[in-house]
């Protein structure tokens, strides 16, 4: 919501806010462009008849003062998607969807675009090197790239985001059930991509992962109208830990990425890219000098012995990628991988047998999880014996607390040995840099 504000600001729109909490690095940027408010917390008397459109977020409630307010007052009132859509009404919108990946295709996409000076908006969910906001909107880009997020829009409006864009270009990169609090089982999850496939209109492209079982299901060629594009992983090599992709013409090209998970990522942003007039050459040349999208495998600290790795990975099918990838990048060294249950999902416990063998891959698998956090969201206690028996993994190591999972990390042999921390959160402020540092020497 920050970064709509500083586009919208930098479009030339008098824009204000409220919210009841604003955190680094948001409260610092709004300062820097004067949109900071005086006060946090929630005041009917800042929504005015003068106002031009009222954008809710995520996380106010349906008896907010200042909603109630605009809705007395018959004000235009937009969630994020629904005003992003009216934003972008004469653009093409390329949507990105999936349970996994979206990030790092959206990433994808943007960087090779920016590569070759070509004009585009977006708005993407998390914060991508060379880019210093994570949503841009101007009058002259012919198109905009948006990724599709499956949650909910707004507290008064329960459809998922990716529904509202209504895309010309659509991907889903495969679908995993996840968000137990909003779509209580698999099917119900699953339609949800049903309708995202079905909104592809007349002349539009939908690609998808032609090897996810339950996108299978999705993006059945039904409408003859439409031109339906399968993609797998790219044809590659890994060679010295390094990974490289084989064009047409049998050429190596060197990437920064790798694993199984971002070689799919890259053939549906190079089909993508295909569909907005990029050459096969041209996007080579690009993706070559693509660092990966901030959280999402990036490295922490490389030493000559082992490597760290944090990962936004949290959901089973993501966890199980992340660590097979890692194992197969550097088959020689021993991995050890930690993820912290975090997300309403991962600490429920009618979600947790998803986890079953999602993390057999690391030679040390270890689980972190906060007592206090399933306090938070009013979820019931959880005890460290159900977390190892969801896993089946017998030897799988749980921990309550972030001093004693960071004394446990200390404690291991690390020459030929790698460390992969995976999570939606921060392991409680564990310090990940300085950690990083003792194990990489």
């Amino acid at each position: 919501m920050h970064n709509l504000a500083l586009a919208l600001h930098r479009r030339g729109a008098a824009v204000t806010g409220s919210d009841d909490e604003i955190f680094e690095p948001a409260q610092s940027r709004l300062a820097a462009a004067g949109l900071l408010p005086a006060h946090e917390g929630w005041d009917a008397a800042r929504i005015t008849p003068d106002l031009t459109a009222v954008i809710v977020g995520m996380h106010a409630r349906p008896d907010n003062p200042e909603l109630l307010r605009a809705q007395e007052l018959g004000l235009k009132t937009y969630s994020f998607p629904e005003y992003i859509y009216e934003a972008s009404r004469d653009k093409q919108r390329i949507v990105i969807g999936g349970s996994h990946g979206k990030t790092s295709i959206t990433a994808l996409i943007m960087h090779v675009l920016r590569f070759h000076n070509r004009v585009f908006d977006y708005a993407v969910g998390a914060q991508l090197s060379g880019f210093d906001l994570m949503v841009q909107l101007t009058d002259d880009a012919p198109i905009i790239i948006i990724e599709g997020d499956e949650y909910l829009s707004s507290p008064v409006d329960r459809r998922p985001k990716f529904h509202l864009y209504q895309h010309h270009i659509g991907v889903i990169s495969g679908i995993c059930w996840d968000h137990i609090n909003v779509f209580p089982t698999e099917e119900n999850y699953r339609e949800q991509f049903e309708i995202f496939a079905r909104q592809t209109p007349k002349a539009g492209v939908l690609i998808y992962d032609r090897d996810d079982e339950q996108t299978q299901l999705v993006a059945v060629p039904t409408n003859p109208d439409v031109t339906y594009i399968g993609y797998g992983p790219h044809e590659h090599t890994v060679r010295d830990g390094r990974t490289y992709l084989i064009t047409k013409k049998d050429e190596e090209v060197p990437i920064k990425v790798f694993g199984a998970h971002n070689l799919r990522n890259i053939s549906a942003a190079k089909e993508v890219c295909k569909q907005l007039g990029i050459r096969g050459k041209d996007f080579f040349k690009a993706v070559a000098s693509f660092p990966g999208a901030a959280r999402r495998l990036e490295l922490v600290r490389q030493g000559e012995k082992s490597v760290v790795y944090k990962d936004f990975a949290h959901a089973p099918s993501k966890l199980r990628a992340t660590a097979t990838a890692f194992k197969q990048q550097f088959p020689q060294r021993r991995l050890v991988a930690c993820l912290e249950l975090h997300t309403f999902s991962s600490l429920n416990p009618a979600f947790l047998p998803q986890y079953a063998h999602c993390f057999d891959a690391p030679d040390a698998a270890v689980v972190y999880f906060n007592p206090q956090v399933l306090a938070h969201k009013h979820l019931p206690p959880l005890a460290p014996e159900a977390v190892a028996a969801a896993f089946a993994r017998p030897d799988l190591q749980v921990f309550t607390s972030s001093t004693e999972l960071a004394a446990f990390l200390r404690r291991q042999a690390w020459a030929d040995t790698n460390l992969l921390l995976m999570s939606s959160g921060t392991f409680d402020g564990l310090d990940i840099p300085a950690l990083a540092t003792e194990i990489t020497g």
